[in-house]
Parts: structure tokens; C-alpha cells; sequence
């Protein structure tokens, strides 16, 4: 196979974004304006990285399917793993083309931030229910992980008010633009400075710096070898398919066997390749060989693993989950009523009522202040109670935020006397 001979380093760091880059300033830009501790050595973009590591989005990772849901094996990959595989990944690239490395470091550890329960099949389930109840939005997962960042997920400050995240505009970008699938070599960052909210599909813009097009591309790189290494280990595999996967990265690995060869191994490989044939005339760029054997494996991936017949029955489990939760909490619709309404049914759903009731309390108007102010919620409100379409905007980010085991938790809840 045809690669270039060796990589010629730091060849992107007059891009790198610092404070010498043109969009610097836009970068750490936010939202509002952000308190300060003193003696804060932490640059802003490392700064966003601890606050994204002590949310409770991120430690929710550890219960959100990658593929296989709800496992009870341990070395079985859940979304925590894949964004610290993302971030190897990512790291590694941005050392070697020359890139911001805490900047990387920060959108690959929040890519998946507000990815919903049940992997990408609580994603399709979820985006339906959007449509059936007329919200006008399309929910996908990288858009809602910028909703989560925003709106959703606080943080303790000094004084122990729960405020918004309020991270810096290059990790917001990196994290909502990680979207979609590279389906071109040679990919470029875009130079407009757009308002985030207006992006309304997956893959409508590249992102604003290289180091969100790094997290981007080794989010991709990541997956699809550990998704391999998975399958075998749960044995969906035939061996056919497994003949036909060696015959598919026979030139990566010659005459080995698949069950010789893990993901780390891929992963090193594409990096490789990555760093060799990326330059900043042609962006970041795999050679024509990797490129053609990366589409090969993520179709082979789709037809062989995403869509296996177990995890067609763990589709229709998902989907009766998410349903039952969805038309119970909508039920409780009453205006200014709902609070109470939720408080009276605490006797027969504890949890999921007192959960969606607090839910409620800390991010819309329904409460008169008081009890806000006892929690030291000083977030945004975003829903108002007098609108029947923010209530199930507000059902939706409930179910969305949840970790696999409590959405099975709150549906036995539902289901059980």
C-alpha cells in the first residue's frame, strides 16, 4: 500500500488556535460572562475541560450505550470509553500536525455530551417523537450535546449557586460540528463565525478550527475498530463475515486473523496514515487506500453489526421504553398545576415524578422563586409553563439526558405495583 514515507511534523501550527490565530478571540469567546477564581492559571479552552469532566453529563457516559445496550459485561464499550478513545486519538493527531491539544482534548471529551439512552437507536426513536409532537426541531445527538452545554447541565461556583456551563465558542463549535460522517478527504475548516443555534442538520458546516475537524475525524477513526472488537466478543459475527472483513483490511494486516488484531492497532494505523498525508494545502487528509478501507469497514459495520436481527429486538425494547416514559410524564400537563399533579403521583412513581418535578423547578417559571432560590439555581429558565409545546420540549431533554439503567429504571417504575 501506497503511503507517504514519513510525517513531517507540526506542519499545521500556523493554524494552531492561539492567541496568534485570528480566530482566537472568537474562540474563547462565550455566551456570558464567566466568574473567576483567583490565582487561575488554566487557559479557557482548559478550563472548559474541567468543567465538562465534573458534569454530571459526562459522568452519565458510563451508562449510555455505544452499540451494545445495557450491558452487564464489563469490557464491553460504553460511551465514556469511546470518548476517551476519541480524545487518544484526537491528542495524539493535534501533537503531531502541531494543533491546540488542550483545545482537542476538551471537544473530544464533550462530543457526545447529550447523546440520549440506547446509543444511536434512542437517537431515531427520539427524533420520531419530536416529529409526532410538532416541536419543529430535529433532534440529533451532536445539536442536542450543544442544548446540554448551553442550557441543560451547571456547575457549582464558589459560592455554591448552579450556574450554566457557559463554555468558550471553539469547544460549543467542535462539539456540534463533530456532526455527521467524513464523507470527503481532505477536510478544511470553515472561516465564517456563525451563530450555533442556526445549524439545523448534521454535516451542514465544517467546523470553525482544525481541532474541531481532528475530533471529528478520530471520532470516526475510534469507533469503528472498537465496534469490531465488540462484535466478536458477542460472538454476532459469523465466521463467513469475519472472512470477509480480513479480506477487506488484508492489505493493513496481510494473512493475520481478525481475532489477532485490536482496535488499537486500527486506530494507530489510521493515525498514522492520517498524520502522513494531511498537510495544510489539502487539510486534513487520509491517503486514497485508508480512506477507501474506512468506508469499507463502516459499511461493513452498518450491514453486519448496527443492523444485526439482536439489535432489531433491542430497537422495539428501546422504543417501548422511551414511549411509556414520554406518554406518562405527558399526562401530568396542567399549566401551573403540573407541580402539584406531580407531587400527588409521587406515591406511585417516586422517582420519575420527583426527578421531573425538580427537573421543572430548576429550568422553568412554574416556581414562584422561592424554591429556586433555596437550591441557589441562578441557570437559565428555559420553558415557560403556560406553553403546552415547552412542557414536551421539557419531556423530551428529560428522556434525553438519561443513562440507559435509569430510563430501564424509570419504565419498571411505570410498569410495576
Amino acid at each position: 500500500m501506497k503511503t507517504a514515507s514519513k510525517i513531517e511534523e507540526n506542519l499545521f501550527i500556523d493554524y494552531q488556535m492561539s492567541e496568534d490565530n485570528p480566530k482566537y478571540q472568537n474562540c474563547i469567546s462565550r455566551l456570558d460572562d464567566i466568574y473567576t477564581k483567583k490565582d487561575d492559571i488554566r487557559s479557557p479552552f482548559e478550563r472548559d475541560y474541567h468543567r465538562i469532566l465534573y458534569s454530571n453529563a459526562y459522568r452519565r457516559l458510563k451508562h449510555k450505550t455505544q452499540v451494545f445496550f445495557a450491558t452487564s459485561n464489563d469490557h464491553i464499550c460504553t460511551r465514556i470509553e469511546h470518548v476517551n478513545h476519541v480524545s487518544s486519538a484526537a491528542e495524539t493527531i493535534s501533537k503531531c500536525l502541531g494543533l491546540n491539544t488542550e483545545l482537542i482534548r476538551t471537544i473530544a471529551t464533550g462530543h457526545d455530551l447529550g447523546h440520549p439512552p440506547f446509543g444511536h437507536t434512542g437517537e431515531r426513536i427520539i427524533r420520531q417523537k419530536v416529529i409526532e409532537l410538532r416541536l419543529g426541531t430535529n433532534f440529533w445527538h451532536e445539536k442536542n450535546s450543544l442544548r446540554f452545554i448551553d442550557y441543560i447541565e451547571t456547575l457549582s461556583d464558589y459560592e455554591g449557586r448552579e450556574r450554566n456551563l457557559n463554555l468558550t465558542y471553539g469547544v460549543r463549535d467542535g462539539i456540534v460540528c463533530h456532526c455527521g460522517e467524513v464523507d470527503e478527504n481532505g477536510l478544511k475548516p470553515r472561516d465564517e463565525f456563525i451563530d450555533l443555534e442556526i445549524i439545523e442538520n448534521a454535516n451542514q458546516y465544517q467546523s470553525y478550527t482544525y481541532e474541531g475537524l481532528v475530533v471529528k475525524v478520530a471520532d470516526k477513526i475510534a469507533y469503528l475498530g472498537r465496534d469490531i472488537e465488540d462484535a466478536l466478543s458477542k460472538k454476532i459475527l459469523t465466521e463467513e463475515q469475519i472472512s470477509e472483513f480480513e479480506l477487506i483490511i488484508k492489505d493493513l494486516f496481510g494473512k493475520k486473523k481478525l481475532t489477532d488484531i485490536n482496535t488499537s492497532t486500527l486506530v494507530h494505523l489510521f493515525t498514522i496514515d492520517l498524520c502522513k498525508n494531511s498537510n495544510p494545502d489539502i487539510g486534513l487528509c487520509f491517503s486514497k487506500e485508508y480512506f477507501e478501507i474506512m468506508n469499507l469497514i463502516k459499511k461493513f459495520n452498518y450491514k453486519n453489526i448496527y443492523n444485526h436481527k439482536r439489535l432489531t429486538t433491542f430497537h422495539d425494547y428501546a422504543k417501548l421504553i422511551i414511549d411509556t416514559i414520554c406518554k406518562t410524564l405527558l399526562e401530568y400537563y396542567d399549566k401551573e398545576n403540573t407541580i402539584y399533579k406531580l407531587r400527588v403521583d409521587e406515591t406511585f412513581y417516586p422517582i420519575l415524578c420527583s426527578t421531573f418535578r425538580d427537573w421543572l423547578i430548576k429550568y422553568s417559571n412554574v416556581s414562584d422563586g422561592d424554591e429556586r432560590k433555596n437550591k441557589k439555581f441562578i441557570n437559565k429558565i428555559i420553558y415557560n409553563i403556560q406553553k403546552e409545546k415547552d412542557y414536551k420540549t421539557a419531556v423530551i431533554d428529560f428522556i434525553s439526558g438519561m443513562t440507559d439503567s435509569f430510563a430501564i429504571k424509570m419504565f419498571n417504575e411505570i410498569v410495576n405495583f
